[in-house]
């Protein structure tokens, strides 16, 4: 490219402290290495809850959760659900700040960016939306591919695929971390942008599909460092940010089954049949396969396996019965993966008084009357029955002793803004990150985590280059403050309804009144098949 990039901004899922020590030890990230030692870099403290659906656009916007009003994987239209879209994220991003200001951007693969907005620069939108999504402008995929040969947002396989060993699939890993790069470079040359932000997700899900293998962690670490190098040296940028959204670490302690607590406290009523929990699972093979949908309905099979459940034959008994003539691995391989949901015993929402929709909220929402569709809970009792659920959960403890929640707050010790209302009532975060949730009703209230690494509130900053001030304290640096510094490094005022902070890395260059968000929220034909399939990577049950 001719021109120099003014400001990058590299965007590396679960990036860490403690991932990036171990490492260095074995010189696996040199690029990045070097992005640290010639400038600054401290904790990131991510937001609550740490997930990449929610935290991805807080950052991008600046703003806390209640002032965009993307909380998870799903959103939910009273009892209801399907996976979120740009759509759903009720605030300017940063790049279309810059826009309104005559800066340029080039944004490859940053989650929940389809559909994109339309900017001077081009969007090639990535997870948690379709395998070939809109693009601004329109077309520039196919152009993308013809110039690179081949780009994916999702693997080539689902997980769980044992036809795919995983020397395989680590392959696949590092093929998507090379298609980041490349299509990256291509439109950084193509529209020589202001600012340019690229971001690489399976520095995460390699923690969630393997369990933290370090030979695995390294593997894909190493591909996505030398993607790094290469635009380093290709797009020459005057300044560097890195950026994480939460960080990763081993989960060593208990699963806490959050509904099967508040079904023993009188909370929660049971059912079977249905579409299952609120869990964007199910819709992760269409979305591999290309189809555009947001929400999942059950098929023959699933709405079989429902009826069953009503009579007691579920999907565990019947794996045990295959079990013992030998054919359950074969029926495993070939049944809808959607049977054991609609087949298991799940939360009755409308006939509950409270209950956890889907772990990744960390919290409980009330089924109140005037609120939710089918309310039980009288609205002059809502704070009476708030404080009992604090105070029941607050008083858990594992089986060792040991509390299972760091804090039990009211929604509004996080969240607040306009969208306040789409969130849990009730926070639990869980202590130290280190006891797993669960929504799923079980017959125990505690058990071994579903997944040994997940997510941690530390995530990672790193600034570089020109006009960075490397000798910075960087305490308290926080995810809401990336949009900000990253505006503020353009010479841009930051929106004045962003709650982070301008990062002392940059000269404060104050903010400003901008127009409010008056995007579209409703979610487009063309995104109505996307949940099945993004379940295989490790979010939710």
């Amino acid at each position: 490219m001719n021109g120099r990039m003014d400001t990058l901004l590299i965007g590396i899922d679960a990036a860490c402290q403690p991932v990036f020590d171990r490492l260095s030890e074995t010189d696996s990230i040199p690029h990045l290495e070097s992005l640290i030692d010639r400038g600054v870099s401290a904790p990131l403290e991510s937001q609550i809850p740490p997930w990449t659906p929610s935290a991805w656009p807080s950052m991008y916007t600046g703003v806390n959760p209640g002032k965009h009003g993307v909380y998870g994987f799903v959103d939910f239209e009273g009892y209801d659900w399907g996976v979120v879209t740009a759509n759903h994220v009720r605030e300017h991003a940063l790049w279309k700040l810059l826009d309104e200001h005559d800066r340029s951007s080039v944004i490859v693969n940053v989650p929940v960016t389809h559909p994109p907005d339309e900017i001077d620069g081009a969007i090639v939108p990535g997870f948690i939306g379709p395998e070939n999504p809109g693009t601004h402008p329109k077309g520039i995929l196919e152009e993308v591919r013809e110039a690179i040969g081949e780009y994916r947002v999702y693997p080539n396989y689902s997980r769980g695929d044992d036809r795919y060993t995983d020397a395989e699939k680590m392959e696949e890993y590092c093929t998507l971390a090379r298609m980041r790069g490349e299509a990256f470079r291509y439109l950084a040359g193509e529209y020589e942008p202001d600012f340019g932000f690229v971001q690489f997700q399976k520095t995460d899900t390699v923690f969630h599909e393997f369990e933290g293998d370090p030979a695995k962690v390294r593997q894909i670490y190493e591909a996505t460092d030398e993607q790094i190098g290469r635009i380093l040296e290709e797009c020459d940028p005057k300044r560097v940010f890195v950026a994480s959204d939460h960080g990763m670490g081993p989960y060593e302690n208990y699963e806490f089954r959050v509904n099967e607590f508040l079904r023993r406290e009188g909370y929660v009523e049971a059912t079977s049949g249905g579409k299952g929990m609120p869990s964007w699972n199910p819709i992760r093979d269409q979305l591999q396969e290309g189809q555009n949908e947001t929400s999942w309905e059950p098929g023959k099979v699933e709405r079989l396996a429902a009826a069953a459940a009503k009579v007691g034959i579920t999907p565990s008994r019947a794996a045990g019965a295959l079990d013992r003539i030998g054919l359950g691995s074969l029926a495993r391989r070939y049944a809808p993966s959607g049977v054991t949901r609609t087949g298991s015993q799940q939360v009755d929402f409308p006939a509950s008084r409270a209950y956890m929709r889907a772990r990744t909220e960390l919290g409980v929402r009330i089924n109140l009357e005037g609120r939710d569709p089918e309310g039980v809970v009288p609205p002059k009792e809502y704070e009476e029955v708030r404080e009992d659920l604090i105070e029941r959960l607050q008083a858990i403890e594992t089986p060792d002793g040991d509390p299972v929640f760091g804090e039990v707050v009211p929604r509004e010790e996080y969240f607040w803004g306009p969208y306040t209302e789409k969130a849990v009532d009730v926070l639990t975060v869980p202590n130290d990150f280190e006891q797993f949730l669960s929504a799923q009703l079980r017959e125990e209230l505690f058990g071994p985590p579903t997944e040994p690494w997940n997510h941690k509130l530390d995530g990672l900053f790193v600034a570089a280059g020109q006009g960075i001030d490397s000798g910075v304290d960087l305490t308290d640096a926080h995810l809401f403050d990336v949009a900000p510094t990253v505006c503020a490094a353009l010479g841009v005022p930051y929106s004045d309804r962003m709650d982070g902070r301008v990062l002392p890395v940059v000269e404060d260059v104050g903010s400003t009144a901008y127009p409010e968000y008056t995007g579209s929220a409703a979610v487009s034909t063309e995104d109505e098949r996307v949940e099945e399939r993004l379940s295989d990577l490790g979010y939710l049950e």
